[in-house]
């Protein structure tokens, strides 16, 4: 018996498809790749915008072409967000929500034995579930889901209905995974959860304990995904300072440059708190970079508002913005506001990311003459080795043949569109 895994979404749903694809290989199945045939095809799906849930039909559809005669299934945050429209719409054989996907093959199992459609979308607990996260190794960096859950309550947003409250992996834990990940080859190992930086929050912890259990590993490089900014104080700043390894790349979520928009968005912190922790985080890391996500065309947003976020995203200075046009999510607060017509959103969505394109590209020129330590990443070239750096800049190495995971002393010698050019000093 065969299964393919279709994941889409956050780096959340890698690591738990990860531990989906344990349980059916320890229950016998075999895997393969998407576009082949598999007797059980299953999505682990996304919620998080309109757009995540037209890919997932798109995805459902094209499991029940390719596969007419298997069992699909459907799981994660789109039947856990929605789960009355995902039971009758869906058309999959299986439906089930966030919690038991470490279980699925026995569920699966179930089905073929009495091929009746099940459904099974539970409330999600106040534990950890262990089962159903495992570290995503599929990549040069390896990732380590060691949070998830969210109690902020965005007005915009679904996930703490798809994901719950907050809960955290158990830092014994985190550094077992750490070592495994270590003994695979990889050399940088990447935290990530739905609201990091409120690690360890029900644990009497914090985030840099996450951090320092993984430092236990031995890894050579630690990195951080997504933080919400008003989750790093100072006295955390200093504790994250003291890990040697960790690399100088903060990925500060901002959403809106407007601090009005930010109340409307029910976000906990404004532009003076982002730019007080902005400015620690490069005070505290030499050559950091700052990262960060925007929102374009929130309810009610004017043009005086969304041109606050264009001046406050050229002050910060970003290395690099991702800028998305707002999505009504049914069951948001935000969902009943008076609408931005989609015509000005695209617009805005152009003239942000425009002004982003800048802050970038001033980041990258700022690069040139230092010299850094590159991890390579899969080949993508004939022509040029590709890594990123400790902050996270993307560099190409022509005329050097590099293998995956090496990493290398650089020196940075020119800058182009969204990369720089380097030259290899000499392996770690």
């Amino acid at each position: 018996m065969t299964f393919k895994i279709i994941t889409l979404g956050c780096k959340l749903n890698y690591c738990e498809s990860a531990a989906i694809a344990e349980g059916f290989l320890a229950d016998g199945f075999e895997s393969v790749s998407d576009g082949e045939f598999a007797d059980v095809c299953i999505i682990n799906s996304c919620a998080v915008t309109g757009t995540a849930v037209a890919k997932v039909r798109h995805e459902l559809s094209k499991c029940r072409r390719d596969n007419p005669d298997g069992v699909t299934v459907l799981c994660g945050c789109y039947p856990q967000s929605y789960p009355e429209e995902a039971a009758l719409n869906s058309g999959a054989d299986i439906v089930i929500g966030n919690a038991g996907k470490g279980r699925l093959a026995e569920t699966v199992r179930a089905f073929m034995r009495d091929r009746v459609k099940t459904v099974k979308i539970t409330p999600l607990g106040r534990e950890f579930d262990e089962s159903s996260s495992a570290p995503d190794e599929d990549r040069t960096r390896a990732f380590i889901k060691v949070e998830d859950g969210c109690d902020r309550f965005c007005s915009y947003c679904i996930i703490p209905t798809a994901r719950g409250r907050v809960r955290s992996l158990a830092t014994e834990k985190i550094t077992a995974q750490a070592v495994q990940c270590v003994r695979n080859g990889h050399r940088e190992i990447v935290l990530t959860g739905i609201n990091l930086g409120c690690y360890g929050q029900e644990l009497g912890l914090t985030l840099s304990d996450a951090v320092k259990a993984v430092e236990r590993s031995g890894v050579e490089r630690i990195r951080l995904s997504s933080l919400e900014p008003e989750m790093i104080t100072d006295e955390e700043i200093e504790r994250l300072r003291a890990v040697r390894t960790l690399c100088p790349h903060f990925h500060l979520s901002l959403q809106s440059g407007s601090d009005t928009v930010l109340k409307r968005m029910n976000r906990k912190y404004d532009t003076e708190r982002y730019r007080h922790v902005a400015d620690r985080l490069r005070g505290a890391f030499p050559n950091c970079s700052v990262t960060t996500d925007i929102i374009v065309g929130f309810p009610e947003e004017t043009d005086e508002e969304f041109l606050q976020t264009v001046d406050f995203v050229r002050e910060m200075g970003f290395a690099k913005v991702h800028v998305f046009p707002y999505s009504l999510r049914k069951g948001t607060i935000a969902a009943v506001m008076k609408q931005v017509p989609p015509s000005v959103r695209t617009d805005r969505v152009k003239m942000l990311t425009a002004a982003a394109k800048e802050t970038e590209l001033r980041f990258c020129d700022k690069q040139r003459g230092t010299v850094q330590t590159v991890l390579i990443e899969k080949p993508q070239s004939a022509q040029y080795s590709h890594g990123f750096t400790e902050n996270y800049t993307p560099v190409r190495l022509y005329g050097a043949e590099l293998e995956r995971h090496t990493l290398v002393r650089t020196e940075i010698f020119a800058s182009r569109d969204g990369y720089c050019l380097g030259r290899v000093f000499g392996e770690r």
